[in-house]
């Protein structure tokens, strides 16, 4: 009886109901998008990062991550990657090795960092490739080729076929040294990767460098982020235990460009503040209804208390009330959202002017929204939550209705 008188209440006064039901469906729709926007830029984010640098996962010596010594490497991996081979989640991988160096053109020289790759495996794993916007990329017959970053190369004034001079120090602490042809120049999307990084072949790199075969970083691409942790622990169980200084760890995405995750935590930080300022004016606006409507109904309240209707039963139906108008906003807010969201994941949505300002964040000119289930409702649940908990200031103010002084209210 309560829920049906409760139904035909909400609907006395239509107008009022229907903007109060626009405002929340409003609401609820305009979360649904922010959230599954900034989903969908963190993915864009993390897939840039993880695609042209450190791949799902990377095997590397304990402490390499935050000391790049030429004499931290992985000693034998191809026998590691031959135990990985078995492994489910992980679709590709391949090998890498690192060396800073000072890097020479005929009029500039700047500090950089020269990796040595192997171009057929690379090109599976890495977006780099793709990112060629002057020249080719490297092919397995290449041996004194070079791939340079756009920003290293205007930095460096060199163009396709100039030369490019690198000086280092090898594996066993005499002097790398070679001059280098630039075959292509690359535009990852990440300025700060783009301003030092000069890819060669491994070959070439383990001769250069006196490698001796061994390399610094078995990179790890896993076929969904979701099994990043599962494959982590996997990986774990195969590592050899070797002495501290010698023993090889595995470390996630996330493990290694630890400032990324602070990055995405900064701004959820601040979108969860824009949206709980917009959840309260809304649930004011919902609670401003609700006090309307118990000013309003002050006479009828009174004459049904008098006549024997106990206010708890009163303050039941006016919370029935507003669990039916909330119910119906965020479901219409959830499905305009979902609408809306979709849309702008089929076509995208350019950023514009910001694009050179969020590259260095690695985030592409287009984002996609990324709907989830979790996009889709947490933000109208805590809606309907705080809603509700604003309209029992209303609902307890019934239950302390005088019952004659109420049926004098005009």
């Amino acid at each position: 009886m309560e829920i049906l008188m409760a139904w035909r209440n909400i609907w006395r006064h239509p107008r009022r109901t229907i903007l109060t039901l626009l405002a929340i469906a409003f609401a609820c729709m305009l979360l649904v998008f922010m959230l599954s926007f900034q989903f969908g830029t963190y993915e864009a984010m993390i897939t840039s990062v993880v695609k042209s640098q450190t791949g799902h996962l990377q095997i590397l010596v304990n402490g390499y991550n935050s000391d790049h010594k030429m004499r931290k490497v992985v000693r034998n991996p191809k026998e590691l990657e031959a135990q990985l081979r078995a492994l489910p989640h992980i679709k590709n991988s391949t090998v890498r090795a690192n060396g800073f160096s000072l890097l020479s053109s005929e009029k500039r020289t700047y500090g950089g960092l020269v990796t040595g790759i192997d171009p057929m495996r690379e090109a599976q794993l890495s977006t780099i490739a793709s990112t060629i916007r002057e020249g080719e990329y490297l092919s397995p017959n290449d041996s004194t080729q070079a791939l340079v970053g756009a920003l290293l190369a205007k930095n460096l004034h060199i163009h396709l076929g100039d030369e490019l001079v690198v000086l280092g120090n090898a594996r066993d602490g005499s002097i790398a040294a070679t001059v280098l042809t630039v075959k292509g120049i690359f535009r990852s999307g990440v300025d700060e990767y783009d301003r030092s990084a000069v890819q060669i072949p491994l070959a070439a790199f383990q001769d250069i460098f006196v490698m001796r075969g061994a390399v610094h970083q078995i990179v790890i691409e896993c076929d969904a982020l979701a099994h990043v942790r599962e494959t982590q622990a996997a990986i774990t169980t195969l590592l050899p235990k070797d002495k501290p200084q010698r023993q090889l760890v595995c470390m996630t995405w996330s493990e290694l460009i630890p400032g990324l995750i602070q990055s995405i935590q900064m701004d959820l930080g601040g979108g969860i503040i824009f949206y709980l300022i917009l959840i309260i004016v809304v649930a004011f606006s919902i609670m401003n209804t609700f006090i309307m409507a118990v000013f309003e109904r002050t006479h009828e309240f009174g004459t049904l208390i008098a006549i024997g209707a106990k206010p708890g039963r009163l303050s039941k139906m006016l919370l029935y009330e507003s669990a039916m108008l909330t119910i119906c906003g965020v479901l219409l807010g959830i499905g305009l959202g979902c609408a809306v969201t979709i849309l702008a994941a089929h076509t995208g949505i350019p950023l514009g002017e910001a694009e050179g300002l969020l590259r260095q964040y690695g985030i592409p000119s287009v984002i996609r929204p990324q709907l989830s289930v979790l996009s889709a409702t947490a933000g109208p649940t805590i809606v309907f939550i705080i809603t509700m908990m604003t309209a029992l200031y209303p609902a307890i103010k019934v239950r302390s209705l005088n019952p004659v002084e109420a049926m004098r209210a005009a």
